[in-house]
């Protein structure tokens, strides 16, 4: 395809008649702080405007994800976004206040302005846009505004599904893609090596056994473990990086009597986490150290309990799968060129509907993944209003599929 089609146009068209209230609406969420766990003033300011767009139903779930739904048809498309962010950090910084949601140069500024506040935004307005014109009837979209996936990556999306009785049949995830499509990403593990010794006074460190030291070995093993680690040509490489080291003590002046190591196994195309698991396990100076899988557990803003092993399943949707077809199609007909096909190098929301449950998952959403996290994060206007025409257009567009998309 080359050139804008007509219908392209006329979404692009519509996207910037609500141009004030996309980029009024994304940056009213910047200024609310929400990181996991405490993301409620946010997710009600949401709500309100799900309300206002006047979608067909809206509704807050037991975890406090942010639901609505538009049109009543048996292909059911979820589009979700995460509305939780990271801390600031140092606030010294920041160029730009990273709660004021700063309007400058065609950009909006701030903490979420990329991971993934647009995709909120976006997808609100992009789905009044197509509700407007004339929704589908062979369509539902479902639009999450989720919570607590930076504190565990598809935990929101799993009790969508498990607990809510919501399971899609295709999902569009909002992570940053810089308007290409993404269809895959790297998995992960999170685990803690444990070592015992005996306390003693500093003064006599041989009367003691120092548990850090029995790390020490195992340091060097994780760091030549990373080098010998499988790739995949399209995920990329598995990793393994020592983040984090904790003893138990009795002050300053003590041999330490336990210590722990914290581990993030990234596991690419064809490993799994009972692999990953094992080759801690067997590293020549694992000694009598011991090697356990994390557990999340965390209780959500409206109190609901969450409870998770820390297991993140890679996963790879098929370049020819019709979702990704589709979703390219659409992206093409209001950019005028075949979108840029990728994968992420971060973990999303999809390690529950595809890692986990074999649902048809892509990705597409305005912003840059290298600022994610960053203390220069930052969308273009001209992003949004592409993003929101683009999305307006996928129900049509997946509609037109829907044979296809349910035989997949």
């Amino acid at each position: 395809m080359t050139g804008i089609s007509e219908r392209g146009k006329a979404a692009l068209a519509a996207a910037a008649e609500h141009e004030d209230d996309i980029v009024r609406f994304l940056r009213e969420m910047i200024a609310i702080p929400a990181e996991s766990l405490n993301e409620g003033d946010r997710c009600r300011r949401v709500r309100a405007e799900y309300e206002r767009l006047g979608f067909d139903e809206v509704r807050f779930d037991r975890l406090g994800n942010v639901l609505a739904r538009i049109g009543e048809g048996p292909l059911t498309i979820l589009m979700d976004g995460h509305i939780d962010c990271v801390g600031v950090g140092d606030p010294d910084a920041w160029n730009h206040d990273p709660f004021e949601g700063k309007l400058e140069d065609g950009k909006v500024w701030g903490r979420g302005a990329v991971d993934e506040l647009p995709a909120v935004a976006c997808m609100a307005y992009g789905m009044s846009i197509a509700r407007a014109k004339g929704f589908p009837e062979e369509v539902t979209v479902y639009l999450s505004a989720s919570v607590m996936e930076e504190s565990c990556d598809g935990y929101c999306l799993l009790h969508l599904i498990e607990n809510e009785g919501i399971r899609p049949d295709l999902v569009v995830i909002g992570e940053p893609t810089d308007l290409g499509i993404y269809r895959g990403q790297r998995g992960r593990v999170e685990a803690v090596i444990s070592t015992r010794g005996v306390s003693s006074h500093a003064a006599h460190p041989d009367e003691g056994v120092n548990a850090l030291y029995k790390l020490a070995p195992v340091l060097k093993d994780i760091e030549a473990l990373n080098e010998r680690l499988p790739a995949d040509p399209f995920l990329g490489k598995g990793t393994v990086v020592a983040s984090y080291i904790e003893c138990d003590s009795a002050s300053l002046n003590a041999v330490p009597a336990a210590a722990r190591l914290y581990v993030d196994r990234r596991l690419t195309a064809g490993e799994t986490p009972e692999d990953a698991l094992a080759e801690l396990r067997a590293l020549p100076g694992i000694g009598d150290a011991t090697v356990e899988l994390l557990e999340y557990s965390e209780t959500s803003w409206t109190g609901e309990p969450a409870r998770q092993e820390k297991i993140f399943p890679a996963w790879i949707l098929a370049e020819s799968h019709p979702l990704v077809r589709g979703m390219s199609d659409t992206v093409a007909e209001v950019t005028g060129s075949p979108p840029r096909i990728s994968r992420w190098g971060f973990s999303t929301n999809g390690v529950a509907t595809m890692g986990r449950h074999g649902i048809p998952s892509a990705g597409f959403a305005p912003g840059q993944e290298e600022l994610a996290h960053t203390t220069e994060e930052w969308v273009a206007v001209r992003d949004l209003l592409t993003a929101t025409a683009a999305y307006s257009l996928m129900p049509d567009v997946l509609a037109g599929l829907a044979h296809e998309l349910k035989g997949a």
